[in-house]
Order: structure tokens, then sequence, then C-alpha cells
């Protein structure tokens, strides 16, 4: 049999049966049949054992050419259908230039983050830096160096996200964290006054009023001869630039670990001028934060003298002071992306 002359008739169906060919599923069929690994072309080869060995070397020759010249033929018309099909996508997506423009809705800013730039910008007007700290932080940080040792009831309260496979690593659940990371930092170099605003995260269930995710905006003041009226003062000239002149605020004795003495901070109601309504369920006053001098243990873990220096502290829940401000209902509507929420905002 003369398998050259099989060779060059393969050769000859298989560009006859490329015309034909005019898409990718046909294309693929025709690599299948004629180019792949076990396709005829290839399959030729198979006859070598048959061939006398003084016509393997023109037998060989003659099936690497005919390949060649498929292989060929065929990337042409591979490249030839691609670009038929570039044209028509081409053609789908015309825009026609005689319509009229679309106008963009203009994005508004969450008053999340609007509550967390005005809070910024009043305590910086004060004097206070900026340190964000980290979303990750180890158990010493976050409890230990802040008065929570290992067996302290209050961590029952901050049910923690540990990271899997280390018990030492976990999402923060206050960002009061990043104060402990300050004072170690400035000690013994001398006075501290600065915001930490940022995220904090504990196992919570999510409803109307709860996140497993909120904002804490904390202060952190240490310096010589501080004292409670030092909080107060600070407090209150927040509470009126934020909330208004005529707001005024009171101290009410509380328990943080991180503070001794400490206190929740109510405002008088910005809705009815203190006098009782719905939002403040009658009593004129709404909590918005939590307060304290800071605790002598703490102020020796980070390598304070207490002593010599002292301090105050306090944490602002930024979705909070948001929902009371704007009258938001669920705390959820916060992460939601959903930008039909932001509309009533644009321009607050």
């Amino acid at each position: 049999m003369d398998y050259i002359a099989e060779c060059e008739t393969l050769k000859n169906k298989a560009l006859e049966q490329l015309e034909t060919v005019a898409d990718d599923i046909t294309l693929a069929a025709f690599f299948a049949e004629f180019l792949a690994k076990k396709g005829s072309i290839s399959s030729l080869m198979n006859h070598m054992r048959e061939i006398a060995p003084t016509d393997k070397a023109a037998f060989g020759a003659a099936v690497n050419g005919a390949r060649k010249i498929v292989d060929e033929a065929y990337q042409e018309k591979k490249a030839a259908i691609e670009a038929k099909k570039l044209d028509q996508k081409l053609a789908a997506e015309a825009i026609d230039i005689t319509l009229p423009g679309r106008k963009e809705p203009i994005g508004k800013k969450n008053p999340y983050y609007e509550v967390i730039d005005e809070v910024t910008s009043i305590f910086l007007t004060m004097g206070y830096e900026v340190a964000e700290g980290r979303d990750v932080e180890t158990d010493l940080f976050n409890f230990e160096l802040l008065n929570v040792p290992k067996d302290h009831p209050s961590r029952d309260m901050q049910d923690t996200f540990y990271i899997e496979g280390d018990d030492d690593l976990l999402l923060r659940t206050q960002t009061s964290a990043a104060q402990a990371h300050a004072m170690l930092e400035k000690n013994p170099k001398g006075p501290i006054k600065l915001i930490c605003p940022g995220k904090a995260y504990r196992r919570d269930d999510d409803d109307m009023t709860h996140s497993h995710q909120f904002a804490q905006i904390e202060g952190l003041v240490i310096d010589k001869n501080i004292s409670m009226a030092h909080l107060k003062a600070t407090l209150e000239l927040f509470a009126k630039k934020m909330f208004g002149e005529k707001r005024e605020i009171r101290l009410r004795s509380s328990y943080f670990p991180f503070t001794e003495p400490s206190v929740e901070v109510d405002v008088s109601c910005f809705n009815c001028g203190g006098k009782g309504c719905a939002m403040c369920k009658g009593t004129g006053w709404i909590e918005i934060l939590g307060a304290g001098m800071v605790n002598p243990k703490v102020l020796k873990a980070c390598g304070y003298d207490p002593d010599e220096w002292t301090g105050f502290a306090f944490g602002v829940g930024v979705e909070r002071v948001a929902m009371l401000r704007y009258g938001i209902d669920d705390i959820r509507r916060f992460y939601a992306n959903d930008i039909r929420f932001l509309e009533p905002f644009a321009g607050k």
C-alpha cells in the first residue's frame, strides 16, 4: 500500500473539509478529527512499522509536511472565525452617540462615615492625634494590658472571635487595644492625647440594635494631674459640638475594667430638649458613651507610674450616635449596601 499517497489524500481531504468550517463548534470537531494527538494525520505514523527501512524517512517527512500544511490552514481559519466574532460583538455593542446621555447618580456618604469624620474633626480641633490600630490583635493588648486577665468575668460579655489555630490571636473586641499600643510606644516620653477610630468585633446575634461588627471611637489622655474634671469638660464640649450648644451631659457611676472610677455618659435629648419623648423613652436623657479615669493597674502595666501620671479614657459607639442623630431604626442598614438608604442623607 502506498502510504505516502494516502498521506497526500488525507491532507487534501482535511483542507477541503476545512473550507466548510464556519464556527467554533465545527472548528473544534475538525481539530479533533485531523490534528489532535489521536487524530487521523497523527495516526498515520502507526504505519511506520509496515514501511521498508529505506522509505521510512520519506514517509515521516510526508506525514510531518501534511500536518504542517493542515495546521497552518487551521490557524488561519481559527483567526478568521475569532475576527468575525469580534466584529459581530462590536456591531452589537455599538454606541449611538445621537442618543441623549444618561445622568449618573452622584454618590452619597454613608452616615456611618459622616459620624466618624465629624467626631474625628471635633477632637482634632481639640489637639488630639488619630491612631487607627489593628483589627487583628493579640490577647495581651486586647485584654491583659487593659486589666482583663484570662479569668476575668468581663471576657464573657465580649464573646470573642479567635483566629483558628492560635488562641492568642483574635479580632479586637474594642479599639482600646490601640491605646495600649500607644502607651507602650510613648512611654516614658510623656503625655498622650489621641483618639482611636475603627471597627471592633464580637460574637453577637445581628438584630435591629446589635451587630457582630461595629465601630468605636475611643479617646485617651495621659498626663500629670489629669482629673475627672478634665474628662467632664472634654465630654461637655464634645456633646455641644456634636449635638448642639444647648446640650448638657450627666455622668452615672458604672464599671469598666480599663477605667476606675467609671461612668456612663448621657446627653440631654436633642429631639425634645430634655422634656421627654419616644426617642429618650420619656427620661429626657440619651446614653451615648462610656468613660472614666484610666485604671492605675493599666497605667502600671503599660509602663507609666500611677503616682506620677493620670489620665482618662472614653468610647463612643459610632452606629449608636448615627442612629440617634438621623432616626435610623436598624443598625444593619449601615452595612446593607443599599443606595436607597443613602438618599435621605444627601447634603446632611
